[in-house]
């Protein structure tokens, strides 16, 4: 498949995985949706490759999708595709001739997350955005998504600062969280995670602890989603520790051992091309836990208990 877009330069600079925990959480909690801009500049089939260089030049982008009258995505024109239109002669022919059709879009209603292991693994400038029924509903650029994150995280910073200054008080010494996954919906993937941090922020924990928990609760959220049919992710959290646990209905696995090595996964082209199943979860999971227990049947399911201390911020390396 030819590039739809130029590559940028650079990588977005931030990651899904080892980024602040504050920026972390933003990552998951947003909606491409909340991102995007959803005012695009597109074209017909039959529109020239001469009209569409001028809808470039004037609008100062670098490409422009081609939508069907049902606004369906069909395609896009990239500014290498006005270049070889021009060189070979066939600037005047419409877009349908000379689009790519094997475009890669993104959903509406992913996490961010997506946006961003898109922008850094395929290194194209923007992403046609389409909803369910496969319309184009917007665009999405590094910059969307940078600036979308500033401005979210100055409003974390003033909520903070509220709480600070009110010396927020009144939580319970114990707390108890349940969260539900199921196999393969991404659109509420990271939900366990962000609210246990939102939870521990709260109590004022240590945020390398937070960072830990973090992570924990966040690799065992997507391995069920992954991985299992589905399942919990419970937390509990008490004065002296935070416990994890993340139980599944199955299909189970076969090799814990082999399972806990870092980078082997099971996760089929699919998974991989969403920047999913890198085969760290575990791995991860055990080594920002303090006690970390894993108990599996194949055709059962698979239980996995993380606890981490309060008191003990540094003995784990974080990731």
């Amino acid at each position: 498949m030819s590039d739809p877009l130029p590559p940028v330069k650079e990588d977005i600079p931030i990651s899904t995985v080892d980024s602040p925990s504050a920026v972390l959480e933003l990552i998951y909690q947003l909606k491409i949706k909340d991102v995007m801009v959803g005012a695009v500049i597109a074209a017909k089939k039959t529109d020239t490759m001469r009209h569409l260089q001028a809808l470039m030049r004037e609008n100062y982008i670098t490409g422009v999708p081609i939508v069907e009258e049902d606004h369906r995505l069909a395609g896009i024109v990239s500014m290498d595709d006005i270049v070889t239109a021009l060189d070979k002669g066939f600037i005047d022919r419409p877009a349908e001739e000379r689009m790519t059709k094997d475009v890669i879009v993104l959903e509406d209603d992913m996490p961010l997350s997506f946006a961003i292991s898109y922008l850094n693994k395929y290194r194209y400038g923007r992403f046609p955005v389409v909803n369910k029924k496969k319309e184009l509903v917007g665009i999405i650029t590094s910059k969307d998504v940078i600036g979308t994150l500033l401005v979210e995280m100055n409003r974390e910073v003033l909520r903070l600062e509220k709480i600070h200054q009110s010396g927020m008080t009144g939580f319970s010494a114990n707390s108890e969280m349940e969260f539900t996954t199921v196999r393969y919906d991404f659109e509420i993937a990271g939900r366990a995670s962000t609210e246990i941090k939102k939870a521990l922020k709260q109590r004022n924990i240590d945020p390398k602890i937070i960072r830990r928990v973090a992570i924990a609760s966040y690799e065992l959220e997507i391995n069920q989603v992954v991985h299992s049919e589905g399942g919990t992710i419970r937390c509990s959290i008490q004065p002296d520790k935070v416990t994890i646990v993340a139980a599944d209905s199955g299909p189970g696995i076969a090799d814990v051992n082999l399972a806990l090595q870092e980078g082997w996964s099971t996760a089929n082209e699919w998974v991989r091309s969403l920047g999913f199943g890198a085969g760290m979860g575990l791995a991860n999971t055990k080594r920002v836990s303090d006690e970390f227990t894993i108990n599996s049947t194949v055709g059962v399911g698979t239980t996995v208990r993380s606890v981490v201390f309060l008191n003990s911020p540094t003995i784990k390396e974080e990731t």
